[in-house]
């Protein structure tokens, strides 16, 4: 559990005592309700990391879109529910060569448009996976109800596969940038959990050429 959803969960608690001492527990009811739903939207599973020559999901939410980009790479779009985990998880090893912030608009974040328009924290991972040199980029994305991107990173940071870097609260979008090297083998449509669903794999010519 991040630190977050006990200090929402507290003062909604406080709320509610608040309410059950002036009007009655009928009127606490609605701020019990958003408690628990804090304590669950902040909560932070520990998650398996795949092995061998992979990228892994940023974020648990659902693949709404996979589109080409410039120089044969790929970008794919995942989509995050107020329902889904927020804590956002690196895709790759290795170290962070930038990590920039970029203020935007309050799109609903599952518009295509929301990706170039909202707010964001954009983070770049230089590192060697199956042998292949590969940098990954990918965004923290805002949206319509989220309005507040945390990165825990900095440039110069080494990253182990899957760790923790950030969050974002209250529904959001993360978008992955996978060069040519990649093979994706998610689908617009699938589910995907953060650290441990694989969104794509380096391929073998990619690895042999390497070699």
């Amino acid at each position: 559990m991040l630190s977050y959803g006990y200090y929402y969960a507290g003062g909604l608690l406080g709320g509610a005592a608040v309410a059950t001492y002036l009007l009655g527990w009928p009127y606490a009811l609605p701020f019990y309700v958003l408690a628990v739903f804090c304590l669950n939207f902040f909560r932070d599973p520990e998650r398996q990391v795949p092995p061998g020559p992979v990228a892994v999901s940023p974020a648990d939410g659902k693949v709404v879109a996979i589109r080409p980009v410039a120089s044969g790479a790929n970008r794919i779009s995942i989509f995050l529910n107020v329902f889904d985990v927020h804590v956002n998880r690196t895709p790759i090893p290795g170290k962070v060569t930038c990590v920039t912030y970029k203020k935007g608009k309050f799109l609903a974040a599952n518009k295509t448009e929301a990706s170039d328009a909202n707010e964001q924290s954009i983070i770049t991972v230089d590192g060697i996976v199956g042998g292949v040199h590969t940098t990954v980029m990918f965004k923290q994305i805002a949206g319509l109800i989220a309005r507040r991107i945390i990165c825990y990173k900095k440039p110069g940071d080494i990253l182990e596969p899957g760790e923790r870097i950030g969050l974002i609260k209250f529904g959001s979008r993360v978008d992955v940038f996978l060069g040519p090297e990649w093979e994706i083998v998610v689908s617009p449509g699938d589910r995907v959990s953060a650290g441990s669903s694989i969104l794509a794999r380096i391929r073998e010519a990619a690895a042999t050429e390497a070699v």
